[in-house]
């Protein structure tokens, strides 16, 4: 009967690989699909790795980081941050759909209403859904600081989903700035960047208000973005990404040795400084690097994708690219928050400080994982169009998510 079984689910994975293959379109941008997926895929994975929990006296959850004792790991976020590669891709398909839509006769606005209903739809529904898991949970006897702590660790990756928008608003005007300075036109945010890292890091430090930093939070983010759409326009080639490699490697170099620059790319409980939330120049640097790998490794990766085993999970990534960054959070919750219940559990619930726990956390990633397709089958539904939901339906679905964000941010 194994045998039998193996057979079959080679059959169909087969067949699955041969439609997917078939239904490609000639024209499809293989090497772009490649790095997003590449992108989407690190999100669950760099959370997955660099995030913990602790258990409490009363068995409740708290979240902590292996970062906090195993300093040395803080490289691997140098990899996992590839949220810069995002926005470069994401800047390039922007301009292809926006010249796609123009073709057609579509007023730009129609074209961006119809991006950002792409991107709130999943938002929507998963704030809605934990919405009502809540009060079932609580009820339950899941404790109410497990709760909170599962609620930011929601919200948490939805952020992006916000800036995006706003980046993919300024799509046109980012698109006019690439044909006029090309690959130069993402110069302006990475000045203001740097600008306001000298304010709250200079000598000016101790003045500047909190907020000083949220100013970094779209141009941050624009700038990869922005270099998206000059590769995108043609205006970024072979000599500027070799320039955007070398001095982004450079200067991200420089950040660390002489303007000691966390090291970690993602936060660290403890450390009064951080470079991913908001945005730091050393976040650019890497994303200059990483955006100039992409241009020349664009060809090679095409290439590569074009064999269908490949190019199969590449495709069904993308296809479920907003599901994937909203429940994979809600995957790793669907194994820790029942382990509470019975005590300690190695790589679960137990303190990130030994080797033993890291031994532990990479065993636990093919569970997260099969959670996460699990919830993907259901979940992946709000993603399409909304049809037959009605108006009041949706308005109860806005009610319900603006609910849950008060409570994950402290606000109820």
């Amino acid at each position: 009967m194994d045998i039998a079984f193996l057979t079959s689910l080679r059959d169909a994975t087969s067949k699955t690989v041969r439609t997917i293959e078939d239904r490609t379109p000639a024209d499809r941008d293989r090497a772009l699909d490649g790095l997003r997926a590449l992108a989407l895929l690190a999100v669950p994975l760099g959370h997955w790795l660099l995030g913990g929990f602790t258990r409490d006296a009363g068995g409740a959850l708290h979240n902590t980081s292996p970062l906090s004792t195993f300093g040395a790991l803080a490289p691997a976020s140098w990899v996992l941050q590839m949220l810069g590669i995002f926005f470069l891709v994401g800047g390039h398909a922007s301009v292809r759909s926006l010249r796609r839509a123009t073709e057609r006769g579509e007023w730009a606005g129609v074209w961006l209403r119809g991006r950002i209903l792409r991107l709130g739809r999943p938002v929507l529904g998963v704030t809605a859904v934990w919405a009502v898991l809540l009060p079932v949970l609580y009820g339950l006897g899941v404790p109410e600081a497990t709760l909170r702590t599962g609620a930011t660790l929601v919200i948490q990756p939805l952020w992006f989903v916000g800036v995006y928008a706003a980046v993919t608003a300024l799509t046109p005007y980012c698109l006019r700035a690439a044909r006029r300075w090309g690959a130069w036109a993402a110069a302006p945010p990475a000045a203001v960047v740097a600008a306001v890292d000298f304010l709250r890091y200079g000598p000016s430090a101790d003045v500047m208000p909190g907020w000083t930093g949220l100013l970094n939070l779209l141009p941050g983010w624009l700038f990869a973005y922005q270099l998206g759409v000059s590769w995108g326009g043609r205006r970024l080639g072979v000599r500027t990404a070799w320039s955007l490699l070398l001095g982004g490697a450079a200067l991200f170099a420089a950040l660390l040795l002489f303007f000691h620059y966390p090291v970690s790319m993602v936060g660290v409980p403890g450390q009064d400084r951080t470079n991913s939330h908001p945005p730091s120049l050393l976040v650019l640097a890497l994303a200059a690097a990483q955006s100039g790998a992409a241009v020349l490794l664009r060809d090679r990766l095409a290439r590569l994708l074009h064999r269908p085993a490949l190019w199969a999970p590449v495709t069904i990534v993308n296809l479920s690219a907003m599901t994937v960054l909203c429940w994979h959070q809600t995957a790793m919750l669907s194994a820790a928050v029942p382990a509470s219940f019975l005590g300690e559990i190695p790589g679960l619930t137990t303190q990130p400080d030994t080797l033993g726990w890291i031994l532990a956390r990479l065993a636990w990633l093919p569970v997260f994982g099969v959670a996460l397709l699990l919830i993907a089958r259901t979940t992946r539904r709000f993603e399409a169009p909304w049809t037959g939901v009605t108006r009041a339906r949706r308005a109860g679905a806005a009610l319900l998510a603006a609910g849950f964000a008060a409570f994950a941010l402290g606000l109820a």
